[in-house]
Parts: C-alpha cells; sequence; structure tokens
C-alpha cells in the first residue's frame, strides 16, 4: 500500500479574486484568459486598482491536491512559502483540507506568492502572478520519501518559470520510477507552453511524463497547429496517456489508439473558471489511483471541475466525495 495516492508539485500561491468589467482589462493592458507573471512593483499597482477581493489559497497544484483530498484521496504537496501572513494563510488552508504539506517556509523575503485573478461577466479569469517565494522551490524541497511512496506525482507547467524547480522536478520523477510509481504534468497555459515546448515534448518523449493534462488551446501550441485531430494524434504518441479538456464538450482521453469521450458536468451558471482544469485532474487522478476505468476517471474529472466553476474561488466549497457518490460515481 501507498501512502498517498496523489502528490502535487506546484507554485504556492495565495489568489486574490476580484470581478471586473472587459474594459478594465483593457484599461490595465491585461491579457484575458491567460496567466500573466509580474513583478512587485506591477503587483502593487494592480492590486491598488482591483475592487473589493477575496482572498483563497491557490496554485494550479495547490487546488488538485485539495480536489483529491476534497473526493476522499490521500494527497501530498510539495511548494514554497514565506515566513509572513499570506504564507500562514496558505499552509493553514491546505493541511486543513487534509493534505500532506511539510515544505520548509522562507524568511519573509521575497513574500509568499500571490495572483490578483480578475473574473469578468462571462465568467473567465484573467491571472496575473507574482511568484515571489516560489521560486525558490529546489531540489531540497524534495521529500524522497513522500515521493516514493506516493501512486503519482503530479506537477504543473508553471514550475518551469522559476529556474531551480526544474531539477525538483526531475529528481522527483527519477524517484518516482525507481520506486514504479508514475509521473504526470498539466501544460497549465498556452503562454507557458510556448515558452517552454521544446522542454515539455523532451519531458513526454523521453518518459519522465507519463501523463499529460491539457486544454484545447494548449494542445495546439504544444504542435504549432490549427489542426486539433493532428494534435491529439500527436500526442497520443509522445505520451502514454493523456486527457484534454474541451470546456462545455467535455474531454477527450488518449490511451495509444484508443479515444474515451467524456462530457461535461451540466452546469446551472458559470461563477468562475479558476480551477477547473485543476479540480478536473483531481478528479481524474483519484480516480486512476483508485484503479477505475478511464470513463470513470474522467466522469469524476467532469464533476469536480464543474462543480468548482459554480462558485468563486478555485477550491471546492462543498465535498466532491458526497456529490461523487449522490451520482453513483464512487
Amino acid at each position: 500500500m501507498s501512502t498517498f495516492d496523489v502528490l502535487t508539485i506546484g507554485n504556492a500561491i495565495v489568489d486574490i479574486i476580484a470581478r471586473c468589467e472587459d474594459r478594465f482589462l483593457d484599461d490595465n493592458e491585461i491579457i484575458k484568459s491567460a496567466m500573466n507573471l509580474i513583478d512587485a512593483e506591477r503587483a502593487e499597482l494592480l492590486y491598488s486598482r482591483m475592487g473589493p477581493a477575496l482572498e483563497a489559497s491557490g496554485g494550479s497544484a495547490g487546488n488538485t491536491a485539495a480536489g483529491v483530498a476534497s473526493l476522499g484521496g490521500r494527497a501530498a504537496y510539495f511548494g514554497k512559502v514565506a515566513s509572513d501572513q499570506l504564507g500562514e494563510i496558505f499552509t493553514h488552508d491546505i493541511r486543513a483540507q487534509g493534505v500532506h504539506f511539510q515544505t520548509r517556509p522562507l524568511g519573509s523575503q521575497p513574500p509568499t506568492a500571490r495572483s490578483m485573478i480578475f473574473v469578468t461577466p462571462d465568467g473567465e479569469r484573467s491571472m496575473n502572478t507574482y511568484l515571489g517565494a516560489c521560486v525558490e522551490l529546489g531540489p531540497e524541497d524534495v521529500e524522497p520519501d513522500v515521493v516514493a511512496e506516493a501512486r503519482v506525482t503530479y506537477f504543473e507547467g508553471y514550475l518551469w518559470d522559476p529556474p531551480r524547480a526544474k531539477d525538483a522536478i526531475r529528481d522527483a520523477a527519477r524517484i518516482a520510477h525507481a520506486h514504479g510509481r508514475e509521473v504526470a504534468m498539466t501544460l497549465s497555459d498556452s503562454f507557458c507552453v510556448h515558452r517552454y515546448r521544446a522542454e515539455f515534448l523532451e519531458l513526454m518523449r523521453s518518459g519522465t511524463v507519463d501523463i499529460v493534462f491539457a486544454n484545447r488551446a494548449e494542445v495546439l501550441a504544444l504542435y504549432e497547429t490549427e489542426d486539433f485531430e493532428a494534435a491529439l494524434s500527436a500526442l497520443a504518441k509522445d505520451c502514454r496517456l493523456a486527457a484534454v479538456t474541451l470546456s462545455e464538450d467535455g474531454s477527450i482521453i488518449l490511451r495509444g489508439t484508443d479515444r474515451v469521450r467524456i462530457a461535461a458536468h451540466d452546469v446551472a451558471r458559470v461563477v468562475d473558471t479558476t480551477g477547473a482544469g485543476d479540480l478536473y485532474a483531481a478528479g481524474f487522478l483519484f480516480g486512476y489511483t483508485a484503479g477505475l476505468p478511464l470513463e470513470r476517471c474522467g466522469a469524476l474529472g467532469s464533476l469536480a471541475a464543474g462543480i468548482v466553476i459554480e462558485q468563486v474561488g478555485p477550491r471546492p466549497m462543498v465535498s466532491l466525495k458526497v456529490e461523487a457518490e449522490r451520482l453513483g460515481l464512487l
């Protein structure tokens, strides 16, 4: 028996979420529906211009860990915070979800990362992220025993921005594979894919990564094409297992020549799409590590994603396990 079902590794970020009109994005030169990396000065400027905001622990991989735990899974997380107020908030929140989190914090500088997320009336989110303490995540933060005891180690593509994190990820992958475990990644964002396309392909083709999560835009960016069918075929050849999310059209799971189409979960109203892909990965990986068929894994992913976009914030406010049991998925 493994100690953990899923270990996630990512940028430990506190989200500061506010609603705005599209004009606000234009006036402040914010790229809509993307993750924009910003410096401390830009972070202070945008914060001063935000309306009323909600603070919530976030970060892509942290959200996935919280989703796994909400489904009843055993989750662990590696991510770097500082010894400051936001760091305390993040640490409390992720542990309160039942996630193992023991990464040693920094001192007070650089401060804990924060992402100012502007949600427009259509539910789309535009993220402006100051990485702060995240850039200090390194090989010394890898807990070998936790990696060895996790069925799947999952990391976010965003980690390719802070340089030392790459070494940490490669170390974790070596440990995982040495113990017969698997490694998964999410491509995170099409802009992230454009920055690191060659490296992401190398991770897949070398076998460093076994499972890939992506959305339509990210897959098209990865293969530099507008032909979605061609991109799916290439992805199926480059990794052993992949799940591609398609918003309201559900998702497609690829394994060799096999394809499994998954319907989207019925949503009454889209409130905030923040965390949708993260929670899809949570549901899928929970099912996968439990040995469920791919159809059920995808359905759990759709359920988790559907629930989180009906609320503000990237972590489920209801028990995903209860909802999955109610629908007969568990």
